[in-house]
């Protein structure tokens, strides 16, 4: 299933409270990722990996924010 018909089954509410989960988990894998570059402990493959899923994210979330945010028609 994808993710845009998975929305489409969800209520706004529960797409707020998704959103805040993502939100935090982005900010995580944002603070790993600077945590492990900045100390050099993480190698290449566990950084693009956290950054790969960082970017998954951004596009879940994006694609929520579009779902709550009503059309406005000027």
């Amino acid at each position: 299933m994808n993710v845009q018909s998975d929305l489409s089954m969800k209520t706004d509410e529960v797409l707020r409270v998704e959103l805040e989960v993502f939100r935090r988990e982005h900010r995580d894998l944002d603070e790993a990722i600077h945590a492990l570059a900045e100390k050099g402990m993480g190698d290449q493959l566990t950084l693009q990996r956290l950054k790969k899923r960082k970017l998954r994210l951004k596009d879940v979330i994006a694609q929520i924010e579009d779902r709550l945010t009503p059309d406005i028609i000027a």
